[in-house]
């Protein structure tokens, strides 16, 4: 998979883009693009893999003790923030392609 990634990048900007060559459009913004995916896809895994173990344990602790539920909600929604700062990480790195 990585040596996908790293041939994919190596070989992106000899590539011939046909809307630089015809004038329209920019050449140099590819980068800026697959920042802004690969930001969106690691931000998104990373929550889903927050929430999956706050969610078990706050299920758990709310079973046992169900006055908990406020204070598990708190922390399973800042898991959830993770892919929030992943979005717009990747919003300003399209404005600026």
């Amino acid at each position: 998979m990585l040596t996908l990634i790293l041939f994919v990048l190596s070989a992106a900007p000899a590539a011939a883009d046909p809307l630089a060559a015809s004038g329209g459009g920019s050449g140099g913004n590819w980068a800026a693009l697959l920042g802004a995916a690969i930001a969106v896809a690691a931000s998104s895994l990373a929550a889903a893999i927050a929430v999956a173990y706050t969610g078990a344990a706050a299920l758990a602790a709310v079973s046992e003790r169900p006055e908990l539920f406020g204070r598990a909600m708190v922390i399973v929604g800042l898991a959830e923030g993770i892919a929030i700062y992943g979005l717009v990480v990747a919003v300003l790195l399209i404005g600026k392609a």
